[in-house]
């Protein structure tokens, strides 16, 4: 794995120069300066690429308290809306923020109230499943109503999981409403932080506040090096796909609860398997509370339960059900794994039975269904009689030796160099602009960073993304490409 140009354990080197060495690093940054770009903006581009995992804050509390309203004054945009229709599951639960020069995820918890469970029952859940992908909480409570017994259900959730807590006392528009904050002391959570998420009164102060308690980097560590444990394999897909029981197949024996009905499984389930003399931690995420009336609602809470399994694995393994149609709620899970950046296999299930005529018709949907995963290893399994089993290890070992593979910078400027020269960029407006150069600056996933002359469409990155592929392999993993333009020369800062 180029451990010439990246020695391992050389944290300091990873955290200065993204994946690059010194050396390779300095030779690179007057590559930059020769080509007339910002020392600054240089190292700028390549510390953003190269971040790994990135800290993740909750946001929790009862319905109503504006918690969404929060989320999208930290996220400076309006992003978090809930659509309440029948089968619509809100498409993202996690947002990326940036505060004082630090980026971290962002969780949003707002939006849903079912009063057929009751509040306390419906936040609990939410609280819950929020809270376990969390390396802190922010939580969020109406200081005009004050603290409410549903309010008092959550801070027990929270004492319970022990993380980090910032209390936000939203819906002090002005000094009055300072003094409805000071009576969230009895909360016993610390010093109520006075916000108004609606105008942005207090919210600087407050996610000061939140970079204090909110890690560098998340506690939970990757394994493969022999410091983070074993492996960790989330096992996602839509109720009733046969996760449990591929689950069990593979551990050769009855460690999770199997049953027809959907969402038999309840919690994320960490297991312990040894295959080929290797110990891996799979987890089982169903996470479905089966309330047929209730399925937006258990959708959503599923969805939280599912991004939480991801941001801790290192590979998703996708199981789709073979015998129905490829599903706009299977093509959302492996969204959701694909911007979450980690390694995938997509797993087609009861494929013992399918007759001549499915199988052809499921090879066409996903031709045209999952184009865009083209590139994730594939196994055809029977979770229940354990045909091909066997496959499905060395997929999630590919999937993950293309996860951590880096490309050299002076082999990957060879590259683009060939590739402009045979396939420039399309002139728009009387100009062309050219890929200069570009560097991968970090793995897991593998993220590259392209200096350019001018504005690159999307199209052309797209076509650069797949003609790195065919060059370097990165099966079974998302390749995230940023694109610096250089400015006009003689607009550099003196």
């Amino acid at each position: 794995m180029n451990d010439d140009i990246q020695p391992e354990g050389s944290a300091e080197h990873e955290y200065d120069h993204g994946a690059l060495g010194d050396a390779e690093y300095a030779e690179f940054m007057e590559l930059a300066a020769e080509e007339g770009f910002d020392v600054e903006d240089v190292e700028g581009a390549i510390e953003a690429a190269g971040h790994g995992p990135l800290p993740v804050l909750a946001v929790v509390g009862r319905p109503n308290v504006g918690k969404s309203t929060l989320v999208n004054r930290i996220i400076g945009r309006r992003e978090a809306v809930v659509e309440d229709k029948p089968g619509v599951t809100r498409d993202r639960v996690t947002y990326e923020a940036e505060w004082a020069g630090r980026r971290f995820k962002v969780v949003d918890t707002g939006g849903w109230e079912q009063d057929v469970l009751g509040i306390d029952a419906s936040v609990a859940a939410q609280a819950e499943y929020a809270i376990e992908a969390a390396d802190a909480v922010v939580f969020v409570v109406d200081a005009k109503v004050g603290a409410t017994d549903t309010d008092e259900a959550v801070v027990r959730l929270l004492r319970k999981a022990g993380k980090p807590v910032v209390l936000c006392a939203n819906k002090v528009d002005g000094p009055s409403g300072e003094a409805d904050a000071a009576y969230l002391w009895s909360l016993g959570l610390g010093e109520p932080h006075p916000v108004s998420a609606l105008h942005g009164r207090g919210t600087g102060d407050m996610l000061d506040r939140v970079l204090e308690v909110l890690p560098e980097a998340p506690r939970e560590t990757f394994g493969g090096t022999g410091v983070g444990g074993p492996r960790r394999v989330a096992l996602i897909g839509r109720p009733n796909v046969g996760k449990s029981s591929l689950l069990n197949k593979v551990a050769g024996e009855e460690r999770v609860v199997v049953n027809e009905l959907a969402g038999t499984t309840r919690d994320p389930v960490d297991e312990l398997i040894e295959l080929g003399g290797v110990t891996w931690k799979f987890v089982d995420t169903a996470g479905i509370r089966k309330r047929v009336h209730l399925q937006q609602g258990a959708d959503y809470y599923a969805s939280l339960r599912t991004a939480a399994a991801v941001e801790k694995a290192e590979v998703a393994v996708v199981l789709i059900d073979a015998s129905e149609s490829v599903s706009v709620q299977d093509q959302r899970i492996i969204t959701m794994a694909v911007e979450a950046g980690r390694a995938l296999v997509v797993a087609y299930n009861k494929w013992d039975t399918l007759d001549e005529e499915r199988r052809y018709y499921l090879e066409r949907e996903i031709e045209t269904d999952l184009a865009q995963i083209s590139w994730a290893p594939r196994v055809n399994v029977s979770a229940r009689t354990g045909r091909h089993m066997e496959k499905l290890v060395p997929a999630i070992e590919t999937a993950l030796a293309g996860w951590e593979t880096r490309v050299p910078t002076g082999r990957l400027n060879a590259f683009l160099g060939e590739l402009v020269a045979a396939h420039p960029h399309p002139i728009r407006g009387g100009k062309q602009p050219r890929i200069l150069f570009g560097t991968q600056a970090g793995t897991k996933p593998p993220r590259f960073v392209l200096f350019a002359s001018g504005f690159i469409e999307a199209g052309y990155r797209r076509f650069i993304e797949r003609r790195l592929r065919e060059e370097f392999g990165f099966e079974g993993t998302p390749i995230h490409i940023s694109v610096r333009v250089r400015e006009k020369r003689g607009s550099k800062k003196k």
